[in-house]
């Protein structure tokens, strides 16, 4: 039998050239379908986002903060991040009980903003809410009627806005600290990964809170202090307590009433620098229900308040203010109050960060001892040289600083119980990954899980189908190739038909 390449032989072949041109066209539609279905199946899709606005109002002042998230939601946790934030201008909204109207005044610059950064499409679905923390729990205790009018003028405010407005209510110290805790932890994905969380430490100018997980504490001791959370599929037992009246600005009424229970005409204060003086009027200073019932009786109208800076003095002054003398727990924090065993590391937000910041204290590797020296130092320095070396600061707040480091360092390592070691656990913050600490993120997250979901744009076909099309496109392609080199397959014959 003789063997022969067609190419070498002018064979007859009258399929040959039909053939070969369907197998092409075939060939070219298998390879166009295949990149098109790829380029349709992996094209981007558009993402879809939904907007919420929480208005913080606190003791001192009222911030408003906007958050954007995916529509499409992230385990049911939504994926949030702060995108803008204003501070309104004037007192929190509990200083205009006697002028309610104007509390719901105040806000309208703000919610301008908020009009311009959220897409007016998405305006009236934009749920808005305001959250009023201590300085409204105070006057509710004071005055309920009051915080009623308050609270009424600002809902009308915000019911004039375009967006969904969800209420104003007063939060609860607990849920303040909750909150706080979820939005330190959700920043710095501890949550979604499953690693050890951050306990949280807020300070505000009426309250202080402190929230953590502790391994001994399973929230059978004070349960009143516990809270549970379920997060990306992990439980956690909080541990969280709210003390009401020991923010900066209450604590340091407490002082001053402290050490003007005898109604004098003047007080050196060793929380204030030397040289300092100022005229206070006892009617305001014991207007608040932290101290209401201390005020004593004769007092003169008003007091002559003079500082020395002292730094140890003033210490013992600040820890006047707390309890240590009982607890019926197995451990206590102070006023009888249940805490179990810190665990750490720690995060420490608002009035903690803008005092020790301005202090140069942020920095927690320093010693104890350091940090009392450099306190010592700067209560000690002359009222007239801080104010040269901070002409643009408010005099009102220059000179608290003094009094805000010494009543910081003691409410940590004597009222909390952190220890020298455990104070380098503590991280002083304001911002993680460009949102502010606090617990309007937290308070955010947990209302994004009662916002329905958009149906999220899928993709054309299903993966499973993708997959098979390309499986038998890619053999369809494979066949079609070997099939076109049958023209140069070797042909056997007994007798080769040679034209």
């Amino acid at each position: 039998m003789n063997c022969t390449l067609q190419s070498e032989m002018k064979e007859k072949n009258p399929w040959h050239m039909p053939v070969t041109i369907i197998i092409t066209v075939i060939g070219v539609i298998a390879i166009v379908a295949l990149v098109t279905v790829a380029v349709l199946q992996n094209r981007p899709l558009p993402q879809k986002y939904k907007y919420g606005i929480v208005l913080d109002a606190g003791s001192s002042h009222t911030a408003l903060y906007i958050y954007e998230w995916p529509a499409e939601k992230d385990n049911n946790t939504g994926r949030v991040e702060q995108i803008h934030s204003c501070k309104v201008k004037g007192p929190g909204i509990s200083s205009y009980a006697s002028t309610p109207e104007k509390a719901g005044e105040s806000l309208t610059a703000c919610m301008h903003e908020a009009e311009q950064w959220v897409p007016r499409k998405r305006h009236q679905e934009t749920p808005l809410y305001l959250g009023a923390t201590a300085g409204m729990r105070l006057l509710n205790m004071e005055n309920s009627e009051a915080s009623g009018k308050v609270f009424q003028a600002v809902e009308e405010a915000l019911k004039r806005c375009p967006f969904s407005f969800q209420g104003a209510r007063l939060l609860s110290g607990q849920e303040e600290g909750a909150f706080g805790w979820v939005t330190v932890n959700y920043l710095d994905d501890r949550l979604k990964q499953g690693l050890e969380t951050t306990g949280a430490l807020d300070l505000g100018g009426a309250s202080t809170q402190i929230s953590f997980v502790s391994n001994n504490y399973d929230g059978s001791e004070s349960p009143n202090n516990s809270v549970n959370f379920r997060l990306y599929g992990n439980d956690y037992i909080l541990y969280t307590h709210s003390f009401l009246c020991y923010g900066k600005d209450q604590a340091l009424r407490m002082t001053l009433a402290h050490q003007t229970r005898s109604g004098p005409e003047t007080i050196l204060d060793p929380c204030f620098h030397p040289g300092y003086t100022a005229t206070k009027n006892y009617s305001v200073l014991y207007d608040s229900p932290c101290v209401s019932d201390r005020k004593p009786q004769n007092a003169p109208a008003t007091f002559n308040h003079t500082g020395n800076g002292k730094f140890q003095q003033c210490q013992e002054v600040v820890k006047s203010v707390f309890d240590f003398t009982h607890c019926k727990y197995s451990q206590c924090s102070f006023n009888g109050v249940f805490q179990p065993l810190l665990k750490g590391p720690f995060g420490a937000f608002s009035a903690y960060y803008f005092v020790m910041n301005f202090l140069n204290l942020t920095d927690t590797s320093i010693s104890l001892e350091k940090v009392k020296e450099t306190l010592t130092r700067y209560c000690a320095t002359p009222w007239n040289q801080i104010k040269q070396q901070h002409p643009d600061a408010k005099l009102t707040y220059l000179a608290e600083y003094c009094f805000s480091g010494t009543y910081i360092l003691t409410l940590l390592t004597e009222g909390y119980n952190f220890t020298s070691e455990m104070y380098s656990y503590i991280k002083f913050i304001k911002k993680i990954k460009g949102s502010d600490a606090g617990w309007t993120l937290g308070y955010m997250l947990n209302l994004t899980n009662m916002i329905p979901a958009e149906a999220p744009d899928s993709p054309p076909l299903p993966h499973a189908g993708y997959v098979s099309i390309v499986t038998i496109m890619a053999v369809l392609l494979f066949i079609l190739f070997i099939v076109s080199l049958r023209p140069l397959w070797p042909r056997c014959s007994k007798q080769p038909q040679i034209v």
